[in-house]
């Protein structure tokens, strides 16, 4: 197995709790790109919030982000964008009004939310960087979005939900859990999966040449496409009975260990 595109998500799998690149994985990326492996990321995260953390690999390419709805370059080149459809944006927050369910939204990589309260606040936090409330104006907010994002109380609201959202919109929309108390809305054909085989055409390699590593249930294809598959220590059994292997958890560097493991073979 010759690994050529490493794959990498972010929350809970390249970040640790604290939302930080462990020095020990920024340096087995490094030394894999040394090697000519190509090492990227795939987050359900907008592009301005995982730019940093590409920067930090200091590689320049495609990074997918939002699930799937934008692959760009760490230098600014589009790849692929894919939006909702304005009429179904305009459903989904009248849904989500109707469920008194948090909803904010994405447009022209900017953060948007009707108000700032704590859910806001914390996602600010997490994703470091600033969004802007709208009030009602936000329900107006419609074109050239990419995802929706809703933020529930915990995670037994988020699977109840979930199925909830599919089953009313059927395949307008794809619906996944992200973390425990995030659901991400994209377009039914855009996913990590997707965008990872758009990556694997641009780069001229085949699926056998990939090895990808995630934690979560929208990690789940884009860890089937891949030739070789690792889930995170910190993953649900679920995700750790798909793939190919398992290794340590987020706080230990499991990326670095998988890296080491299965591309460096150290």
């Amino acid at each position: 197995m010759t690994i050529k595109l490493f794959v990498t998500d972010l929350d809970g799998t390249l970040l640790n709790k604290k939302h930080e690149v462990s020095e020990e994985n920024k340096v087995a990326i490094r030394e894999i790109v040394a090697q000519g492996v190509t090492a990227t990321i795939a987050t359900g995260r907008m592009y301005s919030s995982a730019l940093p953390y590409a920067k930090q690999l200091e590689v320049d390419v495609p990074i997918i982000t939002y699930n799937g709805a934008l692959i760009k370059s760490v230098s600014g080149e589009v790849i692929f964008e894919s939006y909702l459809d304005p009429k179904i944006v305009a459903e989904v927050y009248e849904f989500c009004v109707e469920h008194n369910w948090y909803i904010q939204a994405y447009a022209d990589d900017v953060l948007y939310f009707k108000e700032y309260d704590a859910k806001a606040k914390s996602y600010e936090i997490l994703a470091g960087l600033k969004g802007v409330a709208l009030g009602d104006k936000l329900y107006e907010m419609t074109e050239k979005i990419p995802k929706m994002l809703i933020i529930t109380a915990n995670e037994a609201e988020t699977d109840a939900i979930v199925p909830v959202l599919q089953a009313h919109f059927k395949d307008r929309i794809f619906a996944t859990k992200s973390n425990p108390d995030y659901i991400e809305i994209v377009n039914p054909s855009v996913n990590k999966s997707a965008a990872l085989d758009l990556l694997i055409k641009k780069l001229h390699l085949t699926k056998d040449q990939v090895l990808a590593i995630g934690d979560s249930n929208n990690d789940l294809p884009m860890l089937k496409t891949a030739g070789f598959s690792v889930a995170m220590g910190n993953a649900r059994e679920h995700i750790k009975e798909v793939v190919s292997a398992v290794t340590t958890d987020c706080e230990h560097s499991g990326v670095a260990a998988a890296i080491y493991k299965y591309i460096l073979k150290k």
